[in-house]
């Protein structure tokens, strides 16, 4: 986070939570590993699964996410905004 304007990987996590709607962070952990390249280092998929938590608090912590009763995350309208997804998905 960098001065409270989100990160290139924040943005990208943002528009996989507004692409696919509503997403719990071990779902949004999978899709940011599908959205990478693979890796042969043995903890990589480990280790970007982890940082989806870590990316989801910092984007609720700038207000471009909200967790849902379900305890899934969903786009804010100021997320919504940010990347200019049209809206939120059912």
């Amino acid at each position: 986070m960098s001065d409270g304007y989100p990160t290139a990987t924040q943005k990208e996590t943002l528009r996989l939570i507004c692409d696919h709607g509503r997403l719990e962070t071990e779902r949004l952990g999978r899709h940011l590993l599908q959205a990478r390249r693979p890796s042969t280092n043995p903890g990589y998929a480990r280790a970007i699964t982890r940082m989806a938590g870590t990316l989801a608090w910092r984007l609720h912590a700038q207000g471009f996410i909200t967790e849902t009763a379900g305890g899934a995350w969903a786009a804010t309208a100021t997320g919504r905004r940010l990347i200019a997804c049209p809206g939120e998905r059912e």
